[in-house]
């Protein structure tokens, strides 16, 4: 199939390539006079462009008569202008202003373009993708637009049913850093325990950010470590906001999910609504404030009624949560004189979250059925406060660009359980309990210094600077009944989710200091070579220092060679190191209390396992960039990376258990697992291949791209301890395996039409996600196979001020293939896999801009 649709885009390109377009020819110049040789002609809007040739002059067929060009050079301001076609149009670029340069992740080279840079960039226009599909948050956004970046909605899983796990290149989510304006942005508290995505793993909750204040997101999709620190193995996400001034944007989306395998005949379910403003106020003479409110309503679905017996039926409720999120966001700079402004952004982010948790039946030893004669279904609510903001100055002196400031970030999950009971309270028992739970907080201070020489070799740019980053971590106790057992020969604590008691509460902290050095040079004006080292201390672990080294080469003006080696690391979070919990767990439909024991705790101490250290990593990618004809490119890069005593989350050992069991028991509780190196690496090998097209075609414009991914990952052996030696599998087991293995589809296939005539455009969309296999509890593969997903979407700008869209996401309704309920991890017909299971949504967004 992959075959079928590359050769299918390739003869549909090589058609319309033969379209009629305009042409627009020129030169490019500095303001003396010199002629620049190398500089980006881009039609804005497509990724249509070319470079100029050693004479400085260029030819470019744009797809409309009134199209915009952008010209960009290193070490220049950025020129947009729109053009008439079939003229000269000459473009003169002046030096660049240092607090005006627009920095690409991946370089710290002002105004380096996004297809300069050694490494793949992916440059997302936000208010692009918004207009054409039905996705409301940040995470679905880049879920469709992004092949190499995987998210999905989870259910049954705690705290994991409020933050969407997401990740690169099916590395973990904790793998990927995530920027803000290139500023470290804080991850969330929550460490991911259940589910079939990011077990064992914390991540950066990218759905407290709203799309309406995201003016681009860029994606590094190569490993950064030794550029950016921590976190970056997979790569770098970076979340630029808008700058926009003297501008009233908003918009209205709805959207609804067509109900299926519910209990009742309701045709539709899962309500979506999302309303949002932005506006920027200008400060000063170039100075400006940016501000964006938003809030999103997003409704329970339900597809619990999958089997026709139900003694295999293990849950009543399941599906998406319903969740409440409201945001508001800003982003400011104020110029102090010609060489110095101040700058600050940053934001709340306030959500409410209602999710089901698994069913106690009526004849459950666990259900007091003077309260719930028919059983009874828990609701896990949430409240999760987050907010960040940063302050800093930049200025000039000497041609040296300083860049200094400081970010703190505040994440916090408060938990509460409704519609329940704790049982070794009797019928006496309240229904609803406070459960406690947890917050991180971290401070980042961080000075870079640039400074870019123009006339040293074909451009030489020196990057350096250092940050201090502190974090602390902290989970808090419940109310004494939502964990209390007042009566051992029963059930304690609130059912559906444990409260966290006062053995569970810890507060700890740890800090880090770094220093990097990063130069990149372009030795000829073909050759570009990037080179980065960054050394970090730990409080709690130690030091680390890594390095990367970065090419491109431009064999003719239309092909470019790229290529990257580096190695790189993760510091294990306070989470991983410091989370401990008793919670229920169901094995084959019947509930299990298990303990999840902390990196210290007298459990991992009694077996002997060591502390937590780093994990580290290899990295090494190639690839070629293409622009084979007017209109057309092509971008195909391969990837490897190799990941040292990677951090899990081991299987679960029983108090039957010859070496744990006497401890387990007096503990209380039925298995036990706890965060350790237990793989001894693992490796992904990978390709991105990116095909995209755009030309006239009638009386509009057409534009085509083929996004791909392919991914295979391989597990190496299982660090154990001499205490549990033999226990291989259950120190990581084959479910546990198959978790880590499903972090991403073996393949992710994304091809999509865009028309447009004047003021009406059409999007069609096919999503191809590869088969996962999974194993449930009877450790039987339960596969999901490949399936296409069918995307389209209508727009219309009615005029300046207002436009329409309509469209529908899967509207085929096609399903991931069913497995048993009481089997899966999730409790329902499917574990959570990248397409979801809401089946079809239809949506429609009025948008609003004065």
């Amino acid at each position: 199939m992959t075959k079928s649709i590359f050769t299918c885009l390739l003869a549909l390109a090589g058609f319309y390539s033969m379209a009629q377009g305009f042409k627009v020819s020129g030169n490019v110049r500095d303001a003396q006079g010199e002629l620049l040789v190398g500089a980006s002609v881009l039609e804005k809007g497509t990724n249509n462009g070319t470079i100029t040739n050693g004479s400085g002059a260029y030819t470019l067929s744009v797809s409309r008569s009134n199209a915009v060009i952008v010209v960009t050079f290193v070490g220049y301001n950025i020129v947009e202008r729109e053009v008439a076609a079939n003229a000269v149009q000459n473009f003169t670029l002046a030096d660049a202003s240092i607090l005006n340069q627009v920095t690409i992740v991946g370089s710290r080279n002002g105004n380096r373009s996004s297809t300069d840079t050694p490494s793949p960039v992916d440059v997302i226009d936000i208010r692009e993708i918004t207009t054409k599909q039905g996705q409301l948050d940040v995470n679905q956004l880049l879920q469709f637009a992004a092949p190499s970046f995987n998210s999905n909605r989870q259910t049954g899983s705690d705290g994991a049913d409020h933050v969407d796990p997401a990740s690169l290149r099916g590395l973990g989510p904790d793998q990927t850093l995530v920027l803000i304006n290139g500023k470290r942005r804080h991850q969330s508290a929550l460490v991911n325990l259940f589910g079939s995505r990011g077990r064992g793993n914390t991540g950066t909750d990218l759905n407290a950010i709203p799309a309406a204040a995201i003016e681009r997101i860029e994606i590094l999709r190569d490993g950064a470590a030794a550029q950016y620190g921590s976190d970056a193995i997979a790569g770098v996400i970076n979340i630029v906001l808008k700058e926009t001034v003297n501008q009233l944007a908003a918009n209205v989306n709805a959207g609804i999910y067509k109900a299926k395998y519910r209990f009742d005949d309701k045709s539709f379910d899962g309500l979506n609504y999302n309303v949002n403003l932005n506006y920027g106020f200008k400060l000063a003479e170039k100075g400006f404030l940016n501000v964006t409110a938003d809030y999103n309503f997003r409704d329970h679905t339900n597809r619990a009624n999958t089997v026709s017996d139900e003694a295999d039926l293990a849950r009543r409720q399941y599906g998406d949560p319903k969740i409440n999120n409201a945001a508001l966001y800003y982003n400011a700079k104020v110029p102090i004189g010609q060489n110095v402004q101040v700058y600050s952004f940053g934001g709340i982010n306030k959500r409410k979250g209602d999710a089901y948790a698994w069913t106690r039946f009526a004849d459950d030893d666990r259900n007091v059925p003077s309260v719930y004669p028919n059983g009874f279904d828990p609701i896990i609510a949430s409240t999760i406060d987050d907010r960040a903001v940063t302050g800093g100055v930049r200025g000039v002196w000497k041609s040296w660009d300083i860049d200094l400031s400081n970010t703190y970030g505040f994440n916090k999950f408060q938990f509460d359980v409704r519609n329940t009971i704790n049982t070794s309270l009797g019928e006496g028992s309240q229904t609803e309990f406070d459960a406690g739970g947890f917050q991180l907080a971290q401070n980042v201070t961080n000075l870079n210094i640039t400074r870019y020489f123009k006339t040293v070799l074909q451009g030489l740019n020196i990057a350096f600077g250092g940050e201090f980053r502190t974090e602390r971590y902290k989970i808090f106790a419940g109310e004494r009944g939502s964990y209390y057992n007042y009566d051992p020969t029963l059930a304690g604590g609130s059912q559906g989710f444990p409260g966290y008691s006062p053995a569970d509460v810890t507060d700890n902290s740890r800090s880090n200091a770094g220093a990097y050095l990063d130069i990149e040079a372009d030795l000829t004006k073909k050759l570009l070579i990037d080179a980065a080292v960054r050394f970090e201390s730990y409080s709690d672990f130690g030091t680390t220092l890594n390095g990367k080294v970065g090419l491109r080469y431009k064999i003719t003006n239309s092909i470019a060679l790229r290529g990257s080696v580096s190695t790189g690391f993760r510091a294990p979070s306070l989470a991983q190191k410091y989370f401990n919990s008793t919670f229920t767990n169901f094995v084959n439909g019947e509930a299990v209390d298990v303990l999840l024991a902390n990196n210290n705790s007298e459990v991992t101490r009694a077996l002997g396992i060591p502390r937590l250290k780093e994990e580290t990593s290899e990295n090494a990618s190639i690839g070629l960039a293409l622009n084979p004809a007017p209109g057309l490119s092509v971008t195909i890069d391969g990837y490897y990376v190799k990941v040292k005593d990677r951090v899990v989350l081991t299987g679960q050992f029983s108090d039957e258990d010859e070496d744990i069991g006497n401890l387990l028991k007096a503990l209380q509780v039925g298995k036990a697992q706890f965060f350790t190196n237990a793989l001894s690496y693992t490796t992904t090998k990978g390709i991105d291949l990116i095909v995209a097209h755009s030309a006239a075609l009638g009386i509009g414009r057409l534009s085509t791209t083929l996004a791909a991914n392919f991914n295979q990952m391989d597990l190496g052996p299982v660090n154990t301890v001499p205490r549990l030696r033999g226990k291989e599998d259950t120190y990581f087991d084959e479910r546990e395996r198959r978790f880590v293995l499903a972090s991403a589809p073996p393949s992710k296939i994304n091809l999509t039409f865009d028309y447009a005539i004047d003021k009406l455009s059409f999007m069609l969309r096919f999503v191809r996600f590869g088969e996962v296999k999974l194993a449930n509890w009877d450790y039987e593969l339960d596969t999901y196979k490949a399936k296409v997903q069918t995307d389209v979407t209508a727009n219309y700008k009615l005029n300046k001020n207002f436009s329409i869209s309509i469209g529908g996401s899967n509207i085929l309704d096609v399903y991931p293939d069913m497995s048993l309920p009481a089997l899966t991890e999730s409790g329902g017909g499917w574990d959570p896999v990248q397409m979801g299971s809401n089946g079809a949504f239809f949506f429609t967004r009025l948008g609003f801009r004065f």
